[in-house]
């Protein structure tokens, strides 16, 4: 008898618990609002989850429930699917619209350019990471018109929209590098006897020697030190790779522009051998005294401000180990044992 009546109790409980669930689902996934409303860019960035992104939707007026996002979202299995980018959205999308809009893909993309690429690693990374329809055209464009920026085309993360031109790309990174320069590093720049080509020429090549903030001004030090000594040269190899990558390009001039066919599958920082190191260039730091001709890559802020405040230190020597750590030494003695120590054992 009690379980007769136990049954419809239960029934009747989850029947209800049924429709609650169904009307609380209805109502927080149709449109936030209904009527005239304007769009909203809305961004997402890299590394944001489901549930960070669902609260920010919620936060704009885009969705009515952030909890109703995420569970549409992993039921679905499109956590991991959605892309970020900046977007259009209309609150008078429903929920299940507002998701397909954003699997679309964004009307603006992110771009992260690492410190140390030169010019034609920066064109490549930007048409992969946009998906640039005509990647050879714009490839050309932004050599053209990066002509004689090489290391002030600066890195760091931007958002460009999908239909992007080289030019607006190369005048970002162009901009964004006038921007870093605060007062006291142009005034330390202006009593300097170098130009700001020279210094950032120092810079890039700190780029490429150095992996840690602590190591970049004693290696900067370094080399202004032996830029400014007669009888010495700066031995930079990173600057005769620069050259080496072009060389695998065309045999007709070392500062030919490499083609696009040829730059996607190009070593652009490829190992030395000892004839590469007796190559005939201004580039070669071995074989000719003084700076490279133009800065080889782009350098980051950190680089850029060893080059502008070096430090002073005792050391004339450098080298890294098979694991990438620095090691200094004073005197070609001690240079010469740190090789033997760490490079021929």
């Amino acid at each position: 008898m009690k379980r007769r009546v136990f049954l419809p109790i239960v029934s009747g409980f989850l029947i209800i618990v049924f429709l609650l669930c169904y009307l609380w689902w209805r109502q927080n996934t149709q449109p936030a609002i209904v009527g005239q409303s304007e769009p909203v860019n809305f961004i997402i960035n890299s590394g944001s989850s489901a549930t960070q992104v669902g609260k920010r939707l919620a936060e704009e007026g885009l969705i009515r429930s952030p909890l109703a996002f995420k569970i549409y979202v992993q039921t679905n299995n499109l956590s991991e699917k959605i892309p970020t980018g900046e977007f259009t959205l209309s609150p008078n999308l429903s929920l299940e619209e507002v998701v397909a809009k954003l699997l679309k893909g964004p009307d603006e993309f992110w771009l992260t350019i690492p410190e140390g690429l030169r010019r034609e690693e920066v064109a490549l990374m930007t048409i992969a990471a946009l998906g640039v329809p005509d990647p050879e055209g714009f490839y050309n464009a932004f050599l053209q018109d990066s002509q004689g920026k090489e290391g002030m085309l600066f890195p760091d993360t931007y958002l460009f929209p999908k239909d992007v031109t080289a030019s607006q790309v190369v005048n970002k990174l162009n901009s964004t590098f006038d921007g870093k320069f605060d007062e006291r590093m142009k005034t330390q720049i202006a009593k300097s006897k170098y130009s700001l080509e020279e210094i950032i020429t120092i810079a890039s090549l700190i780029e490429r020697e150095t992996k840690t903030e602590s190591e970049r001004p004693v290696v900067a030090g370094i080399l202004w030190k032996r830029l400014e000594t007669q009888g010495w040269s700066l031995q930079v190899d990173a600057s005769v790779q620069y050259v080496i990558a072009i060389k695998s390009c065309s045999s007709v001039s070392l500062l030919t522009i490499c083609t696009y066919s040829k730059a996607k599958s190009l070593k652009w920082w490829p190992e030395l051998s000892k004839t590469d190191l007796a190559i005939n260039s201004n580039y070669n730091t071995y074989e000719y005294s003084g700076l490279p001709p133009t800065p080889i890559a782009n350098p980051g802020l950190s680089s850029i401000k060893a080059a502008i405040y070096p430090e002073d230190s005792p050391y004339w020597f450098y080298i890294h180990d098979m694991q990438g750590t620095i090691h200094f030494s004073k005197t070609i003695e001690e240079h010469n044992a740190n090789i033997k120590k760490y490079l021929e054992n």
